[in-house]
């Protein structure tokens, strides 16, 4: 059955571009368009899309306080696609933390050949929303228990390298938040576009115990933080006299992506060894499994987000039948673990 998408902006040309892109798939229709919350709201229940692509700047009601109520009600996949501003990025994480699935970034000028230009990933991150399982939100999400790390445990020189894709600002966020500022050292690539990450390591930092920072060439390597990859740059771990440091560089991309999964695990695994963690998260593709394979052969522990807990399992489930992953857990688990780590 294809896809059926609801188009949801209050540019005329931008509902026309997007229905005549995603309607060029055999594999979606779009069933429908509306230029604000207010109609989509009629249209979601007469047409019963499958997924909806929606604008965060519109009038009547802006797309967040939208979206913070359709999960809170009728949860289901939301591809955002709105002009990538720094106020518009902020906006977009925002909306990623509400439950959207992901985010297509509008051109600012030329606007139809940009857009055009955007065809494929347009058709690809819808697809894949399709097969996501957005969660229900409540209108105040109760906390969970932040951990505690056993005064007994050592995390220094212990490093946990965590990739993650499709889903994953929701789902880091729901991690990182519960790590006290004694865990240790997070390594984070996340699928993002530049300039995304220094506001996605900013908003973190100011919800987390740790230290959340956008990663740096040559920055130390400390319990207590997290080191984002920037966009479009790959980061990896490197040895540094005694200590471990962060490493930056604009290789072509691998698996498809920059930064990439399978180069932050690769480079774990050559220089942390048995006192590292790789943990796989969700994601579509298979970005992250070679890499979590060789963290895996060189005695890393090695873990996978189960398929329950997963937005989508693609990355976890492709590093399983690597024989990547020496376990898959729910997401709370695998937090728990990370604490643990001696």
């Amino acid at each position: 059955m294809p896809v059926k998408v609801l188009v949801i902006d209050d540019s005329a040309l931008i509902r026309q571009l997007l229905t005549e892109l995603l309607s060029r798939d055999p594999g979606i229709t779009v069933v429908g368009t509306a230029p604000d919350p207010i109609i989509a709201r009629e249209r979601i229940k007469a047409l019963s899309p499958n997924v909806l692509t929606l604008d965060i700047e519109m009038p009547r009601m802006d797309g967040l306080s939208f979206l913070e109520r359709l999960m809170a009600l009728r949860p289901m996949p939301v591809v955002v696609i709105s002009t990538l501003t720094q106020k518009c990025a902020e906006a977009a994480l925002r909306a990623m933390e509400l439950g959207a699935v992901d985010y297509v970034a509008k051109p600012l000028i030329d606007i139809r050949s940009g857009m055009i230009e955007l065809g494929a990933e347009l058709v690809a991150k819808v697809k894949a929303a399709a097969a996501a399982r957005p969660r229900a939100r409540e209108a105040r999400p109760v906390a969970s228990a932040p951990l505690q790390v056993d005064p007994r445990l050592s995390t220094a020189g212990r490093i946990v390298a965590i990739g993650a894709s499709t889903g994953g600002v929701e789902t880091l966020q729901r991690m990182i938040t519960r790590l006290p500022a004694t865990a240790p050292a997070l390594l984070v690539t996340q699928h993002m576009p530049a300039g995304f990450t220094s506001s996605f390591a900013r908003r973190l930092d100011a919800q987390c115990a740790m230290t959340v920072t956008e990663a740096e060439d040559g920055r130390r390597v400390m319990p207590g933080h997290v080191y984002i990859a920037p966009g479009a740059r790959h980061l990896e771990l490197v040895r540094d006299g005694a200590h471990f440091a962060c490493r930056l560089h604009d290789g072509a991309p691998v698996s498809g992506h920059r930064p990439s999964v399978d180069v932050l695990f690769a480079s774990v695994a050559a220089v942390a060894g048995r006192a590292a963690m790789g943990i796989i998260l969700t994601g579509m593709g298979r970005d992250g499994a070679a890499g979590l394979l060789e963290m895996r052969r060189a005695g890393a522990r090695t873990l996978g987000q189960s398929e329950a807990s997963c937005v989508i399992y693609g990355m976890p489930r492709a590093a399983m039948q690597a024989g990547a992953v020496e376990l898959e857990m729910p997401l709370d688990r695998l937090t728990e673990e990370i604490v643990t780590l001696q």
